[in-house]
Parts: structure tokens; C-alpha cells; sequence
């Protein structure tokens, strides 16, 4: 598991998207106390329990793997495309 520090700086390179649903895992445990104001919502990482601070680096895991299988199959696309379409204009 990272440190808190990793985690933090992991979550605040996340889009908009992603915040919101770190706001929801950790609005399940209600003796987290989250502070908002018109920048933002803030959390003090210290003080959340060690479940929540498991569920949101997992979920951060979880898209950091889902985001390199994406990367990795819009290149495989990209391959098939340049394969084909030059093979095709090749024909022509």
C-alpha cells in the first residue's frame, strides 16, 4: 500500500470524476470529517480510519490499472488501423 503522501499526491492528479467518488467512499464512514469551502473539499489523511484509507487506494489501483489496459488497447488500435488502412491504400 503507498504512503499516505503517494496516495495524496496520486489523488490530486485524478480528474473531477474521480474526487467525486473518493468523496463517496469516504463519506460511508461516518466518522470521517471532511472540510469544504469554495476550493475544494479537504481531508486530513492522518486521521481517517485504516478501511478507508484501504478502500481509496484501491479504488486509486483500480483506475490506475484500467487506465494502462486502456492506453494499452488504444495503441493496439491504433496498430490495427495503420496495419489496415496501409495495406488497403497499398491495394489501391
Amino acid at each position: 500500500m503507498p504512503t499516505l503522501d503517494e496516495l495524496k499526491l496520486k489523488i490530486e492528479q485524478l480528474n473531477k470524476q474521480h474526487h467525486i467518488e473518493i468523496l463517496k467512499i469516504l463519506k460511508k464512514n461516518n466518522t470521517v470529517t471532511l472540510n469544504e469551502n469554495k476550493s475544494g473539499v479537504y481531508v486530513n489523511l492522518t486521521l481517517l480510519p485504516e478501511q478507508s484509507i484501504t478502500d481509496i487506494s484501491n479504488y486509486v489501483k483500480y483506475i490506475e490499472e484500467q487506465e494502462a489496459t486502456l492506453s494499452s488497447l488504444e495503441t493496439q488500435k491504433l496498430d490495427f488501423k495503420n496495419t489496415f488502412f496501409n495495406e488497403k491504400e497499398d491495394k489501391e
